[in-house]
């Protein structure tokens, strides 16, 4: 094989391997407050007097300093998608797009 056709090859191989790297990652979000519960899996962070943020854990969560109850945290988090349902579109909903489009010229 030619060196040219060796660099294409491994300058190919190599734009491939890094593909997933630079997939768009969900938005980060925040929440601050006093831990008020903690598994192994789940860490409940209380927000203001009465909102609690369940939020889901595992082994690769980046963890600094002592995780215990009542102790301030700031969690950093992504949402995702447990399950999806879509409805079927109702009879009114469906007939306004065909509403807007005879209206249109």
């Amino acid at each position: 094989m030619s060196k040219m056709k060796l660099v294409s090859a491994a300058t190919l191989a190599l734009a491939l391997a890094s593909a997933p790297l630079f997939a768009a990652q969900p938005k980060t979000y925040q929440v601050t407050g006093p831990i008020v519960a903690l598994t192994d899996d789940v860490i409940t962070v209380l927000k203001g007097k009465d909102e609690k943020f369940e939020i889901a854990r595992d082994a690769s969560a980046k963890v600094t300093g002592d995780l215990k109850v009542g102790a301030k945290v700031t969690v950093e988090y992504r949402m995702s998608a447990a399950s999806i349902e879509v409805k079927p579109a109702t009879a009114e909903a469906a007939k306004k797009p065909a509403a807007a489009a005879k209206k249109t010229p």
